[in-house]
């Protein structure tokens, strides 16, 4: 059970872990797999379970049975997580604890992908 939303862990191939991101692209699983295992982390990957689907409604009598339309084919991702259970990515991002390979700090910008380089930032509280 989580202590809060941001703290989750979970039983990944039969391991405890704490859950890095849910729903994962394969790139992005990669991404985060070669970050975290520079890291120091023992990083578990799963397919993410199918998306629950209600189930038809039952035709009423003399009603025909109509085929429901098909539907396209659900992307394939993944759920991450580190052999670490107290692992928490936003302490980790946010406390600057986690670095790249070529030694700077991993910028939330990095983290989501959104910069190819991580610049290492002067924390706000610094700037003061």
């Amino acid at each position: 059970m989580a202590l809060n939303k941001n703290h989750l862990f979970e039983e990944i191939n039969d391991v405890r872990c704490g859950i890095v991101e849910k729903d994962a692209s394969p790139e992005r699983v990669a991404f985060l797999k070669e970050l975290l295992e520079h890291n120091g982390y023992t990083v578990m990957t799963a397919p993410s379970p199918p998306p629950k689907v209600a189930p038809a409604p039952k035709p009423k009598e003399g009603e025909e049975i109509v085929p429901a339309p098909s539907l396209p084919p659900l992307p394939e991702t993944f759920t991450v997580g580190v052999t670490d259970y107290t692992f928490n990515p936003i302490n980790a991002i946010f406390g600057r604890m986690l670095k790249t390979k070529k030694g700077h700090i991993v910028t939330l910008a990095y983290w989501e992908q959104k910069e190819k380089e991580s610049h290492d930032e002067i924390p706000y509280y610094e700037n003061i």
